[in-house]
């Protein structure tokens, strides 16, 4: 009877949960609130709490539970993510994330070859990835600088708005947020997590999806052929309405504009060098997320300096460091809360009726990856995002894998590749409407154009996930 009460709880939470999901609600107080419920039925339930300084009522553990997730993230993987998004807003105040972008979209404006554009667009929206993490912000940035270069020479509407809608994908970064929480929470270094488990998977899948893309879009126009041309759409934008001229970013010349490119993605080059340098020499070199991006920031400092030669100025620009540490808090609250609610799932017992039901099924580590990456899809292809499932999910990775007897990076490498894909495949994700409405194209114009590289992408995913680990 217990368990049947466990299973119908957890079902009504889940369920309240993917509602508030597809109705686009704010998630983070849904997950606490359910959290704190599910906490304060498992006492009425009998069961106890493990909370890190009891308060002498079982009435007030479930806020010290609540207490206790805030303060092992903000030590943990929420500082990291807080000075992430810090250096990001100070490499856009000093207009280095600009030179990074200018620097490598330059090469695809002198290619000519239509279709060979695509693939090489892709990938190059992959490697700005890293420096704008947010795929509706990149998808803005490449309408603004690539779309008009794509249709100049000779791309239709849909292959173009497809390819920039797809830029954001898998890159195996130790800077994104998500790869920063999953390997805390399998306690492990994020660069082990990327170059090591999250790369082997992510990078083939990348380059298999760029030719992928570069067939489904040639037949596509081939099929379907579209006869509005370039002239044509600047025409009607400018009925629709007026030219607007946005502000130029401060210009960098010669050695100074190479120094001020390399600067957002220098993190990723110091995290990267130490990973060769631990492998090549087998020494044990541990240089955290933390650490780099603080020298990279004072880097950052002293190269500004230098440029221009105003120490008052540059000095008054790093405050922009601890507002952008600010403007990212709301993804660390959502990290908590989702240990909130996965604390309440526990605390009614769910979690340990999962892992015996695994342990008695055969070939569950098989399925487990299977139905997780399924139900992954339902979620984002209705919701439009999968940020806030994948970190609702985290906290579940290890005990589900344990239980199917598979390692964590089976379950966590599919789960949160999948999510990342197939956001480019809903018609209500923001990247899609964000390029429908710069493109005049329907968000299901854009979809059919998008959604066989992108599912390709996930079944390699799977694949390669259950061959690997």
């Amino acid at each position: 009877m217990e368990a049947w009460l466990t299973i119908i709880i957890s079902l009504i939470a889940v369920g309240v949960l993917v509602y508030m999901l597809l109705k686009k609600n704010d998630i983070k107080m849904t997950l606490i609130s359910l959290g704190v419920i599910l906490m304060y039925l498992a006492i009425l339930m009998g069961k106890h709490l493990k909370v890190s300084v009891p308060t002498g009522s079982v009435w007030l553990d479930p806020f010290q539970d609540l207490v206790d997730k805030f303060t092992t993230t903000l030590v943990g993987p929420g500082f990291i993510i807080l000075i992430l998004g810090g250096y990001n807003a100070y490499m856009n105040q000093i207009n280095a994330n600009q030179v990074t972008i200018q620097a490598l979209t330059k090469p695809a404006k002198k290619i000519k070859s239509v279709y060979l554009l695509v693939p090489i667009v892709f990938l190059m929206g992959n490697l700005l990835s890293l420096v704008i993490p947010s795929a509706a912000n990149l998808a803005i940035i490449l309408l603004a600088t690539l779309y008009p270069v794509l249709r100049a020479a000779g791309m239709s509407r849909l292959s173009a708005a497809a390819v920039i809608a797809t830029s954001a994908t898998i890159v195996p970064t130790p800077l994104g947020s998500d790869n920063v929480a999953m390997a805390a929470q399998l306690k492990m270094p994020v660069t082990e997590y990327a170059f090591r488990y999250h790369a082997i998977v992510s990078v083939p899948t990348i380059l298999a999806m760029a030719v992928i893309h570069y067939f489904w879009q040639k037949y596509q126009d081939k099929k379907n052929p579209e006869n509005f041309s370039y002239d044509a759409e600047l025409k009607a934008q400018e009925e629709d309405e007026p030219k607007k001229t946005a502000d130029a970013p401060k210009e960098y010349k010669g050695f100074t504009k190479f120094i001020y490119g390399i600067l957002p993605l220098l993190p990723i080059i110091l995290l990267l060098l130490s990973f060769l340098i631990n492998m090549i020499t087998k020494q044990n070199l541990s240089l955290s997320v933390q650490i780099v991006t603080m020298i990279s920031f004072l880097i950052a400092i002293i190269v500004d300096a230098f440029s221009k030669k105003n120490l008052q100025a540059v000095l008054k620009d790093t405050n922009v460091f601890f507002d952008g540490m600010g403007s990212v808090m709301s993804i660390v609250a959502l990290l908590v809360a989702a240990q909130v609610f996965v604390e309440g799932l526990t605390s009614i017992g769910i979690i340990n009726l999962i892992q015996n039901s695994m342990k008695q099924m055969t070939s569950s580590g098989v399925i487990l990856p299977i139905i997780m990456v399924l139900f992954t899809a339902v979620i984002v292809l209705l919701s439009g995002s999968g940020v806030a499932l994948i970190f609702a999910m985290i906290p579940l990775i290890i005990p589900l894998s344990k239980a199917a007897g598979i390692t964590p990076q089976a379950l966590s490498i599919p789960i949160q590749l999948s999510g990342n894909l197939l956001r480019a495949v809903s018609p209500v994700a923001a990247v899609i409407l964000i390029v429908a409405g710069t493109t005049k194209l329907s968000p299901v114009q854009i979809i059919k154009r998008t959604w066989v590289p992108m599912v390709f992408g996930v079944i390699m995913v799977v694949i390669m996930s259950l061959i690997i680990f």
